[in-house]
């Protein structure tokens, strides 16, 4: 996190600290579209830039992820008002905010692969999938070892974002250890307490997400028609 004496009087990070971490985000996402994860203009990126008073850098809406730069970022506050460059923030910077206060992450990554957006329709009417048992499990934060069920929940999309915001904090309260979440039909949320370890862990999942759809194709299941034990029930 950056230190308190690099604010500006208004509660703004410097211009230092929010161009570090918007070269961050935007090497991220380049990296992620050229793994596929994040096509055309899907996906959206945010980092904390400092907690009181709360501040996001975070992706402007509508920009090609392949072509995504440090310019391409916008610094806002804890109602999505932009303090700091040009254009709109991301839609659904509301959830961002959300995952940021509920999960205390320091940053939060949002991708549209193709095997989280097929997973996400299957396993929907069992209202998430478990993986489990794999070694890079243990690249997970908090995960030692292989031997570990990992809970994905899975929310239906919304174009209202106040109300998937409430929808996202009562499945977190459900599932507390779980590391991401995906949205039917659309992908991947995951974050970390900085941005190393969430883009670490958007890797670990997605390789994981394409093990498992690849595996479940391959011998030609169906999807579970409810969940064999969901974390806390």
């Amino acid at each position: 996190m950056p230190n308190p004496t690099t604010r500006r009087s208004d509660g703004r990070a410097s211009v230092g600290t929010f161009n570090r971490l918007a070269a961050g985000l935007a090497n991220a996402g380049r990296s992620f579209y050229a793994r596929g994860w994040v096509l055309g203009t899907s996906g959206n990126f945010s980092a904390v830039l400092g907690k009181k008073p709360l501040r996001l850098a975070i992706t402007a809406t509508g920009v090609d992820k392949g072509l995504l730069t440090a310019g391409h970022f916008l610094e806002i506050d804890h109602t999505a008002k932009v303090l700091r460059g040009a254009g709109k923030p991301s839609a659904e910077a509301l959830l961002h905010l959300t995952l940021v206060r509920v999960r205390g992450a320091g940053a939060v990554l949002h991708t549209h692969s193709v095997w989280s957006t097929i997973l996400s329709e299957a396993f929907a009417p069992s209202g998430g999938l478990a993986v489990a048992d794999y070694e890079m499990l243990k690249g997970l934060e908090g995960v030692a070892t292989h031997e570990h069920r990992e809970w994905l929940p899975i929310l239906e999309n919304s174009q209202d974002m106040a109300a998937l915001a409430h929808q996202i904090e009562a499945t977190l309260e459900r599932s507390p250890d779980a590391h991401g979440f995906l949205l039917r039909r659309h992908g991947l949320y995951t974050w970390g307490r900085d941005l190393p370890e969430a883009r670490r862990h958007v890797e670990i999942l997605e390789f994981l997400l394409e093990v498992l759809g690849r595996t479940w194709r391959a011998a030609g299941r169906e999807a579970p028609a409810r969940p064999a034990r969901e974390p806390g029930l």
